[in-house]
């Protein structure tokens, strides 16, 4: 179990961090596995939304971006 910040309640942790390093750990010592999925879903719209090729590395970083966005409320410019 892990207290989810982006959901402010008690979930299921993760399995094992999505990412390599420091954001990945810290995926999972914050983020449920429901808050993940939504994530998850919102990134789909956001990579059909704006036409995006998860390989590109500009693409890469706007998703990581709104990644921190979504899940720690952290705005990047």
């Amino acid at each position: 179990m892990v207290f989810c910040s982006k959901l402010n309640k008690e979930g299921e942790a993760l399995d094992r961090p999505p990412f390599p390093g420091e954001l990945g750990q810290r995926i999972v010592d914050n983020i449920s596995k429901e808050a993940w999925q939504q994530w998850l879903a919102q990134q789909t719209i956001l990579i059909n939304e704006y036409r995006l090729n998860p390989m590109d590395p500009q693409a890469r970083i706007f998703l990581q971006e709104q990644l921190l966005a979504f899940l720690f409320d952290e705005k990047t410019d």
